[in-house]
């Protein structure tokens, strides 16, 4: 019987590519499907506050309502008025409940708002 000989296959390691793949940073990166605002513009934190408040003004009131009527209970409580102190605790839950309804009725319109 003869031996046969079998190739040697030389194992050449995988090759880097010679050229490194950059990205730019200063554009997006492009995805099938999504294009994005061509007005992109940076606002302040009053700006966005106030933007917000002018689109759904019963959100706000409603947190200011929930924090008066904490500080105020707290302060009924830590004076010893504590039939005071449970009702406006029950007033904030009333406003914790008119702020989260408020922010509902805000994504509901803003979900059935003509996109522009």
């Amino acid at each position: 019987m003869a031996a046969t000989a079998t190739p040697a296959v030389a194992s050449a390691p995988m090759s880097q590519p010679s050229v490194a793949l950059q990205y730019d940073f200063s554009n997006p990166p492009l995805i099938e499907g999504f294009t994005p605002s061509a007005q992109r513009r940076d606002e302040t934190s009053k700006e966005k506050l106030i933007r917000k408040t002018k689109e759904n003004p019963f959100v706000p009131i409603g947190c200011l309502g929930t924090a008066g009527a904490l500080i105020y209970g707290l302060r009924a409580f830590h004076l010893g008025k504590t039939r005071q102190s449970q009702l406006l605790m029950r007033g904030r839950i009333f406003a914790q409940g008119f702020t989260v309804v408020a922010i509902l009725v805000g994504v509901v319109a803003t979900a059935l708002k003509p996109k522009q």
